[in-house]
């Protein structure tokens, strides 16, 4: 048997995973939204598709929860995206609402599913998702830091004109401007880029690192960053299905690690089939610990708006 992996959310960012879904062949697809022949559609086009990339898979549109029934994975993409000039924190009170009818929905039909949040302002949205599903902490998980740090990879390799296959970098934290990405753990075949880069281009590279999703937004105009938000999703889902035991930087809930309760946030854990199987506490110097906590500070204040 298939596993079944549902997408609540049909704009840019669930579509795209999707796609990568089918061309990665993790599972059938359900994409669901609320636009009547949307999700529908987008899911017939991209069925259709699966004869030229050759990937066999059941994929479906609906704008009915019962459809995700019995699913391993769901994947939440649902809300209002950022405008230009509107941060993350703007967001809080309407996606929340969605958040919280989505998981009522998926607790009903997907009691034993694990679930990977996208939606923004990411960390404030999974503390939400835990505490009205009542869900464990090991599946309930945000996508943030894998697209942090694959957006640092990138940019250490154009800084070093590398292959971004040679690169790894660890961004930790909250998903917003007070992101903790550690450029001490952050390599070139093994190289620290401290041993690589003089203090000026690293500070560069993670002041471009925090600015991200604000970069392309203003870029666009309109709308997001969409590709490597949802290639960033499918990494985690895949880490999971195929149970990995790969460690990468994902937001979950906290109970004393690195200092810090009661909150979400950024850290490496390895994800297998059980979702998180281990938060690991790596060792920080007192400015990276420093930086944590601020970055802490930045979410609480983000969650102060939410009635849970």
């Amino acid at each position: 048997m298939r596993n079944k992996i549902s997408i609540i959310g049909a704009g840019f960012v669930g579509a795209t995973a999707a796609h990568w879904c089918a061309v990665k062949e993790l599972g059938d697809v359900v994409l669901v939204d609320v636009v009547e022949g949307m999700p529908q559609g987008k899911a017939l086009d991209l069925l259709e598709a699966g004869p030229v990339e050759n990937y066999d898979l059941h994929i479906v549109g609906s704008n009915n929860y019962q459809d995700t029934a019995g699913s391993d994975i769901v994947v939440v993409t649902a809300g209002l995206p950022r405008k230009p000039g509107m941060t993350r924190e703007d967001l809080v009170v309407t996606n929340g609402n969605i958040i919280r009818e989505v998981m009522e929905n998926v607790v009903r039909h997907s009691p034993d599913a694990i679930v990977i949040l996208v939606t923004n302002p990411l960390d404030t949205m999974v503390y939400l998702a835990k505490k009205v599903s009542g869900l464990p902490r090991e599946r309930i998980i945000g996508q943030a830091g894998v697209l942090d740090s694959a957006r640092m990879r990138a940019f250490m390799a154009m800084e070093l004109d590398v292959s971004v296959e040679n690169t790894h970098a660890f961004v930790l934290g909250g998903h917003g401007d007070e992101m903790v990405p550690l450029p001490r753990y952050s390599t070139v075949a093994g190289i620290p880029i401290t041993e690589l880069l003089p203090p000026d281009r690293i500070e560069a590279i993670v002041e471009r690192t925090r600015k991200g999703g604000g970069e392309i937004v203003s870029l666009l105009k309109k709308g997001s960053a969409f590709f490597a938000p949802s290639a960033a999703t499918m990494q985690m889902v895949e880490a999971i299905l195929k149970d990995r035991k790969q460690i990468l930087p994902c937001c979950v809930y906290l109970e004393g690690e690195y200092g810090l309760n009661d909150i979400c946030f950024g850290v490496p854990v390895k994800l297998g089939s059980r979702g998180v199987e281990q938060i690991m506490e790596i060792t920080l110097t007192d400015d990276e610990r420093a930086a944590m906590h601020r970055s802490a500070d930045l979410i609480r204040s983000s969650m102060a708006a939410l009635e849970v």
